[in-house]
């Protein structure tokens, strides 16, 4: 089942849909994503891509195509997740302990180079501190990690059934 065409395109489908929601937030409640959600935004889309070509290429049930889609998936959702999960604790952070607000990310992408940009929004500031969105108690970078922990669970139990031995009666 995980492996059928329409099962990806539908996860496809399904990560498009979390970037559009997301672009609502952003351009029609004027809520300005922060360089955090800037970032899981990007890991979304990734997960999007290779559950879009893993539906498109559609491999044999045996073929390494399988195996390499499911790690390309797991290494983004992995990433995705991590980042989300940073959000989550510089949001749980004391008023007092919070990162001073930095500077914008275009700003930081015009002049840094890219490990410096990447080093300096994992390490929060300010901005991404403040929670404008809660839905059960949950932000949305709780709801952007269970979707990561999710896919990669899923990815998981496709590189298990995988590279799991199978029987053979001859």
């Amino acid at each position: 089942m995980f492996e059928s065409r329409g099962f990806n395109l539908f996860m496809a489908f399904v990560c498009y849909q979390l970037l559009v929601t997301a672009y609502y937030f952003q351009y029609v409640e004027g809520m300005e994503p922060c360089p955090l959600c800037i970032f899981q935004r990007i890991g979304v889309l990734f997960v999007g891509i290779w559950f879009l070509l893993r539906g498109v290429h559609k491999p044999l049930a045996g073929s390494s195509w399988n195996l390499f889609y499911s790690i390309l998936g797991l290494i983004s959702a992995i990433l995705g997740g991590i980042v989300s999960a940073r959000h989550l604790y510089i949001q749980g952070l004391p008023a007092g302990e919070i990162p001073a607000c930095g500077p914008a990310l275009d700003f930081l992408v015009d002049m840094l180079p890219v490990s410096e940009v990447i080093s300096t929004v994992l390490a929060g500031d300010g901005e991404c501190a403040k929670s404008d969105w809660i839905l059960f108690g949950i932000s949305m970078p709780g709801w952007v990690l269970i979707f990561f922990v999710a896919v990669s669970l899923l990815m998981v139990s496709n590189i298990y059934r995988h590279l799991k031995p199978r029987r053979r009666i001859f």
